[in-house]
């Protein structure tokens, strides 16, 4: 067992941009790698990730604000605080916050993350 003190890795919320579209940012909280990586990001309205995907899955727990959330090939879902979204292993996705909100998430992503390329707007808009 380990228990982390204040949950908090010692890393800053950094704003993102290398793998992001608009502005967010992102605060490591829990880290072991190699296993998972826990954070919490926070989107501004129209912010998102890149396409990606994890490893071995990724679970979002809404807990502010409104977004979206798309798998490769799907539709585009809303996504709102309170709700939890599990991302299969090897599933390309993407998500962020909805134009009109922000929208904060932790995150849970389990083994390695793949960066792919930037979501286009058409693809924001339809999936």
């Amino acid at each position: 067992m380990e228990i982390f003190t204040g949950a908090r890795t010692g890393q800053p919320c950094e704003r993102r941009q290398d793998n992001f579209t608009g502005t967010a940012w992102a605060q490591a909280l829990v880290v072991s790698p190699g296993e998972f990586l826990y954070g919490c990001v926070y989107f501004a309205p129209g912010a998102r990730t890149f396409w990606h995907r994890h490893e071995r899955g990724q679970i979002l727990n809404v807990t502010a604000g409104a977004g979206l959330v798309c798998s490769l090939g799907g539709p585009v879902r809303e996504i709102h605080q309170g709700d939890i979204v599990w991302i299969p292993p090897g599933e390309t996705h993407w998500h962020g916050a909805a134009a009109d909100s922000f929208m904060v998430h932790l995150a849970t992503s389990f083994g390695s993350t793949e960066w792919l390329h930037e979501v286009e707007e058409a693809e924001a808009a339809t999936g």
